[in-house]
């Protein structure tokens, strides 16, 4: 294993076991998920009823959306642990060491991204217990699961780049809030973008959390566009690119301040 690899891996390991220290928040964070999907569920089964809705029962066409609501909602907080090492001193303490520098953003999101995927396949079994189904089978749920983390790495790392901006758990709070729900209900994550506004399409053109949407959904419960899919993944993979670049030169500009 690589320096850069390992450093990661490290980073990695102790996000997560911060993250198993807490065991409320562990409880909230695989409960959640399960929440979202019944509660959206219940409260709008009879959309499948609407002239116009395609597809099976409503609650499959939901699953994907709840799981791209759930990566994005909780990757939002990721810089959260970045304020607090800052506010405590670990960060500057670990920028005195030998470590990577880069490995406290890949670690910190790749432990967002495997957050992402114990809360993906949550909501994959609560979905098949109550009735979805995933015709295009492992390979496509596997697909949206790629998908999700995806789209949870681009906010993990947009949130730390944040956190080293701002500093403030308040402020990183209310710019979460401000951000996530919005993108979601600007994007085809709980309904058909043929039953929305013409306003609300033209702008989930551009919503990312709408990529991500699209192509969970195709990959998983079809029918099946492959290209379609890739471009979607590539849409995610060069916002990933961009995101990664702006939380580099933030922390950049976090060390030159000290």
């Amino acid at each position: 294993m690589t320096r850069a690899a390992r450093h990661s891996w490290y980073i990695t390991l102790r996000y997560s076991r911060r993250l198993l220290r807490q065991p409320a928040w562990v409880a909230i964070t695989l409960i959640q998920p399960m929440i979202w999907l019944l509660l959206f569920g219940a409260l709008f089964k009879s959309v499948a009823e609407i002239p116009g809705f395609h597809g099976g029962s409503y609650i499959e066409y939901l699953t994907p959306g709840v799981i791209v609501m759930t990566a994005i909602s909780s990757a939002g907080w990721n810089g959260m642990d970045f304020i607090e090492d800052m506010h405590s001193g670990v960060m500057d303490r670990m920028l005195s060491s030998p470590v990577w520098r880069s490995a406290l953003n890949v670690g910190s999101i790749a432990y967002s991204s495997m957050t992402t995927v114990v809360q993906s396949l949550i909501i994959i079994c609560v979905g098949l217990v109550v009735g979805a189904h995933f015709p295009n089978g492992v390979g496509g749920v596997a697909v949206l699961i790629l998908v999700a983390c995806l789209l949870a790495s681009c906010f993990a790392a947009l949130s730390n780049a944040l956190a080293l901006v701002v500093r403030r758990r308040e402020t990183l709070i209310a710019a979460v809030t401000s951000i996530i729900l919005p993108l979601t209900f600007l994007s085809s994550a709980f309904m058909q973008a043929n039953l929305v506004p013409t306003w609300v399409r033209d702008i989930s053109r551009f919503n990312p959390v709408n990529w991500g949407a699209q192509a969970g959904r195709t990959a998983a419960i079809g029918p099946a566009d492959w290209s379609f899919v890739g471009q979607r993944i590539g849409l995610l993979v060069a916002l990933l690119l961009v995101a990664l670049f702006l939380a580099t030169r933030a922390f950049r500009a976090y060390q030159r301040s000290l």
